[in-house]
């Protein structure tokens, strides 16, 4: 099987933040029959990109950037109050949402409108709204990149999935993710207590229990309310995770800022809101040239039309900086930074 690469590629259309940056050698993966042949051409650096809503882009690529682009979805296991369901890598994640609670299956509702692919959701374990992917993922299907794209299955405890965290990301080149598994519930027991979601129900009219589309949909319309749509606005989502903290160093901020909103995050240790943190130092609305502090959400970084990577970089320092120096807190990105 040949693999035609294409030399000096824009990359620009294919990141959420519209950086204007390219890639040496590009070519993209739509069939998982194209893998060994693909690998066996590979030299360098290389990026494999899903959708590129995790991406900044501070330079132009060295090495090759293979977009994945495998396509499926099928039901693997129908066991009655529940389904077990596997996407592949390159299904856009909202659709794929929408899909399954058009088809009555709940437990990604939380999720809905969250930018990306199928095949991103493990390494980022993506999460909103008091629900993280790992709560409905069963198995990861990948390629082990160090032992010749060997297929290998991934149970939900061999990911390591913490907070952001997976074991795709603490072994970053290793691991290809090629589809996800889910097991989902054919009856909705959907989280309404975090956010607005519950306030948004009853500015819908939806008093009650909720069923799983309406969550959704109440979810969506905090989203598009909150988020800018990186389609008009360039963008990563959340760029800073929220920090996590010991409960004394919390115990002296809360002494300090007592509005600070605070979560659980397991024995001794206690999760800050990252976005109250940069409102409340004052870099909510921030603009420096075409890189700014979105005005409706602190935690969102965005590019006004034509930022480089490396002004959006130093934008997300000086803001660690800040944050830091007002808070003793220090925020960490979550975007990949090449």
């Amino acid at each position: 099987m040949t693999i035609t690469f294409q030399q000096h590629v824009s990359l620009q259309p294919f990141n959420t933040f519209g950086i204007a940056a390219s890639a040496r050698r590009y070519t993209e993966l739509q069939q998982l029959s194209q893998l060994p042949a693909l690998l066996a051409e590979l030299d360098g650096p290389v990026l494999w990109l899903g959708g590129g809503s995790n991406l900044l882009l501070r330079d132009d690529y060295p090495g090759t950037v293979v977009r994945i682009l495998l396509k499926g979805i099928r039901l693997l296991a129908d066991e009655g109050d529940s389904v077990v369901i596997e996407a592949a890598a390159g299904e856009n994640w909202h659709d794929f949402v929408c899909h399954t609670l058009q088809q009555g299956w709940c437990g990604l509702e939380n999720l809905s409108l969250i930018p990306g692919t199928v095949g991103a959701s493990p390494i980022q374990n993506i999460g909103a709204y008091g629900v993280e992917v790992k709560d409905c993922i069963t198995e990861v299907v990948c390629a082990d990149l160090h032992h010749g794209g060997a297929p290998v299955t991934l149970a939900n405890a061999d990911c390591r999935f913490a907070y952001r965290d997976s074991v795709f990301k603490q072994h970053a080149g290793r691991y290809l993710v090629t589809a996800v598994r889910f097991r989902l519930s054919r009856h909705a027991h959907s989280k309404t207590g975090y956010g607005d979601i519950a306030q948004q129900l009853l500015a819908m009219g939806i008093s009650g229990t909720p069923s799983a589309q309406e969550v959704s949909r109440a979810v969506i319309a905090i989203r598009q309310s909150k988020l800018p749509d990186p389609a008009q606005l360039g963008n990563a989502g959340s760029f800073f995770k929220n920090p996590i903290v010991d409960s004394e160093q919390a115990a002296a901020l809360l002494a300090r800022f007592p509005a600070l909103p605070h979560y659980p995050a397991g024995e001794g240790k206690v999760k800050l809101a990252a976005g109250w943190l940069i409102d409340q130092a004052g870099l909510k609305g921030y603009r420096d040239g075409d890189a700014g502090v979105h005005a409706k959400q602190a935690l969102v970084l965005v590019n006004y039309g034509h930022a480089s990577g490396r002004q959006i970089a130093a934008l997300a320092a000086k803001v660690q900086a800040t944050v830091l120096a007002r808070y003793g807190v220090a925020l960490e990105a979550e975007p990949i930074m090449l």
